[in-house]
């Protein structure tokens, strides 16, 4: 899913929970919407890491071309592409955002909703184009594609 799309649907889902729950205040409202969006920091260091490159617009453009050429290929064909590792996209993160809400401070709990929120798009936007299903758990993903490289090679 593209930011702008994710930039929507949270501050529609931020807005809904400040109605529904407005002891959560600004400061709240303004967290779960941000850390709807900004969780995709991972998406921009997975491109620093993999290309040695810094430049924000490239990285989007290069995600951008990735997803296009990725829709193209056959169920079957996506079978046998690696997927980027993403470290903030995984239930291991939930839980933690969690324990650090329950022993820390609040924040956490509204970052976690934010976070959630994202992942549901997520995996939501994947079952409807048919990719594979990831983003559930970090360790998972890290554990199937430690060993293998991207294959993009028009990129």
């Amino acid at each position: 899913m593209y930011p702008k799309q994710h930039i929507i649907f949270g501050l529609i889902f931020s807005i809904l929970i400040f109605f529904v729950f407005p002891s959560i205040e600004l400061t709240g409202f303004l967290i779960i919407f941000l850390s709807s969006v900004l969780i995709d920091v991972d998406h921009y260091l997975y491109y620093v890491y993999e290309k040695k490159d810094w430049n924000l617009r490239r990285a989007y453009k290069w995600f951008c071309s990735r997803s296009l050429r990725y829709r193209k290929l056959s169920i079957k064909e996506r079978k046998n592409e690696k997927n980027c590792f993403y470290s903030l996209h995984g239930i291991e993160i939930l839980a933690l955002l969690y324990i650090f809400g329950k022993f820390f401070h609040i924040y956490f709990f509204y970052i976690l909703i934010g976070f959630a929120f994202h992942l549901f798009l997520d995996i939501s936007y994947e079952r409807f184009f048919n990719y594979k299903l990831e983003k559930i758990s970090v360790i998972w993903d890290y554990l199937r594609f430690r060993n293998q490289k991207i294959n993009f090679s028009n990129q």
